[in-house]
């Protein structure tokens, strides 16, 4: 199937809500991890969320390169090309743009989306993330309600952060303290600032504890509930049940319980990364290690071609991620749930 298109993109969305699922949303960073990541869903049944960090676009485009923009076209355009192989919906996404990223990365993004809806053409990507947690709410807010439009002309979606996750991911840093929990008040501000579907579609990633980063179960201190009482605070304000539609960040280490719980409260996309790395990674370590004498040259002999041919690792490590993939789409119940 092809890249999602914004219809499909809503309809996916709707209907994890309606489930009680949520898609795993994989980060990648090569052409070999995002074959990876899409194989997993295959395997999965899962419709899915593939997405670009600003410093996974960078390496994209070459790690000497570092042109964002550059890296992420390319790597919408080659993921428009292989997702025709398989029959499941992958969705594209931009994650984790700070302030200074707004302007230099996520604005010609939408830019040359809008471009192509104009000339009749499905949008790159199909959401793009704001994160304003570094800023006041106020500002944040701001810079979404601004962003909320120019997606409706991209026919994108846009995510946005309302607190702060803890930890650090691309350069964005916060410290693991109280701020990690949005308020009900901050879910108010948010609704009266950008609708609740009505000036356009977004995503909403509350913080409960959240962390980014590696750590073990039961050392970050999640409160799931905290999504169940924005949602019933601001649904009763609108009428509307569970107006957001909310994004896990930082699950690492999180329990089976508490995933569950979250997607109970409305979190339809959770994101993952830490864990698909490890995952990438494994598997070319063992490799490393059972031939060792194989992909390296030692004492003047040539080692072994076929051990250290790039595919001969770059497969386990595919496997590796893919399987990971699938195990996120258990956890989360997308497994099973692809669009027929």
């Amino acid at each position: 199937m092809p890249i999602a298109t914004p219809e499909v993109y809503a309809e996916m969305i709707d209907r994890a809500k309606a489930g009680s699922f949520a898609y795993p949303a994989i980060n990648v960073t090569s052409s070999q991890t995002l074959n990876a990541a899409i194989k997993g869903f295959a395997d999965a049944e899962s419709d899915g969320i593939v997405q670009v960090s600003t410093g996974g676009a960078e390496y994209i485009s070459g790690p000497t390169v570092k042109d964002r923009v550059r890296g992420a076209i390319a790597f919408a355009a080659f993921a428009h090309e292989v997702a025709k192989s398989y029959d499941v919906q992958i969705a594209l996404h931009t994650d984790h743009a700070p302030l200074d990223a707004v302007e230099q990365w996520v604005k010609p993004l939408l830019a040359a989306s809008t471009e192509r809806v104009k000339a009749g053409q499905a949008p790159l990507f199909g959401s793009h993330m704001w994160d304003g947690s570094a800023v006041p709410l106020d500002q944040n807010l701001k810079v979404a309600e601004e962003l909320l439009a120019l997606s409706a002309d991209a026919k994108t979606i846009l995510e946005i952060e309302v607190g702060v996750v803890g930890g650090e991911e691309d350069g964005v840093a916060h410290e693991i303290n109280d701020k990690l929990y949005t308020t009900v008040e901050d879910g108010l501000a948010t609704a009266e600032a950008l609708g609740v579907g009505e000036r356009g579609r977004y995503l909403t990633a509350l913080t409960f504890g959240n962390v980014h980063g590696v750590y073990k179960p039961g050392n970050v201190k999640l409160r799931p509930e905290i999504l169940r009482d924005i949602q019933q605070s601001v649904g009763e304000r609108y009428g509307k049940d569970k107006p957001f539609d909310l994004v896990f960040h930082g699950g690492s280490g999180s329990t089976a319980e508490e995933i569950s719980a979250a997607v109970d409260y409305g979190v339809v996309k959770m994101n993952i990364d830490t864990d698909t790395q490890y995952a990438f990674t494994r598997p070319v370590v063992d490799h490393m290690f059972r031939n060792y004498d194989g992909v390296l040259k030692i004492d003047g002999e040539v080692g072994n071609k076929k051990a250290y041919d790039p595919r001969a690792w770059g497969k386990l490590a595919e496997a590796g991620l893919a399987a990971r993939v699938v195990e996120a789409a258990q956890q989360l119940r997308s497994a099973g749930q692809k669009l027929r």
